[in-house]
């Protein structure tokens, strides 16, 4: 066995698939289908169910995988240590964020690069379950969303807390001139008014939906987007009113727009950036974590 093999496992579990697996490994499909045998023959073990095309892991493929993410994720750590002692902290950072988190992300990675200027980041918009998987099955090195505390502790992350401080309407105040009026919007004021909101799966928008059911009424959703720039923009130009957690807008972005808090319970969940248990998060992700904590909001 050795670790050529395991990353090959790892990969095709990534891609689902031997032509795509073999690509991203840099080898020939015949070449990665040889190895991944050569491994099933000196285990003693089919970790792959097998047919004209890839059909998924056996069992015991399934529990070989748990130990094969593990090991290459200390290896890739192991090769990023090092080169962090000989050239200083650089590489990609691979971070899964829930939209509509409540910090504004580019600023924290900004104040982050005045410590380490050679980190680079690939960022992926994603739900909850799935960055919980991505966490637990290291295809990110650091996540930011909203968790249940309790599931965090189960799971042993690293967590720095994010300060929630509490929703806000953006509109256009040619449009919505009556709201200028209220230092603060109710629910029920809220929805009387178009709404721009995130599609319905996402978390923030299914706590906002669950608020507004309270009131009775029925809101109008004049645009639904996952893009929050679209969303932004149907606010600007004053199509309707968007819902944002406070902090979770540059300033900058916000030109021309008035911003009012609405008044509503807190959420059930907690903002947070997590990372997984020290000795298993990688060095990269270590190091994050420690300078990007400090730059957060008490």
């Amino acid at each position: 066995m050795d670790i050529k093999q395991l990353i090959y496992l790892t990969n095709l579990e990534r891609e689902r698939h031997f032509g795509r697996a073999a690509e991203v490994s840099f080898v020939s499909q015949p070449t990665l289908s040889m190895r991944l045998k050569n491994l099933e023959r000196e285990l003693g073990l089919s970790l792959i169910n097998r047919s004209n095309n890839f059909d998924g892991f056996t069992p015991e493929g399934e529990r070989v995988l748990t130990w094969a993410r593990e090991i290459v994720s200390v290896y890739q750590g192991l090769k990023l240590e090092v080169e962090s002692l000989k050239h200083g902290v650089n590489g990609t950072l691979r971070l899964g964020v829930m939209p509509q988190c409540s910090v504004a992300l580019p600023a924290l990675l900004k104040a982050v690069e005045a410590r380490y200027p050679q980190l680079d980041y690939r960022v992926a918009a994603m739900s909850a379950d799935q960055l919980l998987e991505a966490l637990n099955s290291h295809t990110v090195d650091g996540g930011i969303g909203f968790f249940e505390l309790t599931s965090l502790r189960e799971l042993h992350f690293q967590t720095a807390l994010l300060k929630d401080p509490g929703v806000e309407a953006l509109f256009n105040p040619a449009h919505f001139p009556a709201l200028l009026e209220q230092e603060n919007i109710s629910l029920a004021t809220l929805a009387c008014q178009p709404l721009c909101l995130a599609e319905p799966t996402r978390y923030f928008r299914r706590y906002l939906d669950g608020q507004l059911r309270e009131t009775g009424l029925i809101p109008r959703v004049i645009v639904e987007s996952a893009s929050i720039m679209q969303l932004l923009q149907s606010a600007q130009v004053g199509l309707g009113v968007m819902v944002s957690p406070c902090g979770h807008l540059l300033p900058e972005l916000m030109q021309n727009l008035s911003r009012r808090p609405i008044e509503m319970a807190p959420m059930g969940r907690q903002a947070a950036l997590v990372i997984a248990e020290p000795g298993r998060a990688s060095p990269l992700a270590q190091h994050f974590f420690d300078e990007a904590r400090r730059h957060l909001p008490d």
